[in-house]
């Protein structure tokens, strides 16, 4: 099964190709530029080197979030159109769910905590352990978080886990470890997560797919401040 998977849930994120969960090529994308003037280029670039027409693809995947909404939403719709070009499914995977999975490879915690960066002095986060999501996605400041992690070892994953090592090691000490990476590329794992939902028979069409905001957009948030106001509420 050959799988091509994106990830724009960060500013670089990731593309990857791979052949029953054997990652043939992983690419870093570029910071610098904003993802709608990479893609679907760095997709192509990607088939180029490994030698393989887009027309053989079985399955596209790509991360549902949480991350940068607009990051989120280039993706989820260059991914949609080329599988509905295709005819071929659409498989959403979690950046949280790659993450854990990265991080539990080479670790001897299974407690980790996944951690992206929200910006506003926040990150999006949830918590793992044995591989399994034990704490639903949420979206709050590191101080109000990490107190309640306290009494066992934790590794944090993400790159919110960098931005916030100091804080992290500050409030839990030796209770806490960053992974290494602490901000991975994702494209390979979740590649891997969709081959293995795929040959358990999950192929959703793809515009089954749904992002995982975990906040509501900025416009969003916008248009209910208005309506508040104009109702007279605080």
């Amino acid at each position: 099964m050959l799988v091509l998977a994106l990830d724009t849930t960060t500013k670089g994120g990731s593309c990857a190709l791979t052949r029953d969960g054997v990652v043939l090529r992983e690419h870093e994308g570029d910071a610098a530029r904003p993802h709608d003037t990479r893609l679907p280029r760095d997709l192509m670039v990607l088939l180029d080197e490994a030698r393989i027409a887009l027309d053989e693809i079985d399955v596209y995947s790509v991360a549902t979030g949480p991350g940068s909404f607009t990051g989120l939403r280039i993706g989820i719709a260059t991914m949609q159109g080329l599988a509905f070009a295709a005819g071929k499914p659409l498989i959403g995977v979690s950046a949280f769910d790659a993450l854990a999975r990265v991080a539990g490879l080479h670790l001897e915690s299974r407690r980790i905590a996944t951690w992206i960066d929200a910006w506003r002095g926040e990150v999006y986060a949830a918590l793992y352990e044995g591989g399994r999501e034990v704490e639903p996605p949420t979206v709050r400041s590191p101080a109000a978080i990490l107190p309640g992690l306290r009494g066992r070892h934790t590794v944090f994953a993400g790159d919110a886990a960098e931005l916030y090592r100091s804080t992290i090691l500050d409030i839990l000490a030796e209770e806490a470890e960053i992974a290494e990476p602490a901000s991975p590329l994702l494209a390979g794992t979740i590649a891997r997560i969709a081959t293995e939902m795929g040959q358990s028979g999950y192929c959703p069409a793809p515009h089954a797919i749904r992002p995982v905001y975990v906040r509501r957009p900025d416009a969003e948030l916008a248009l209910s401040s208005r309506g508040a106001l104009r109702q007279g509420k605080p």
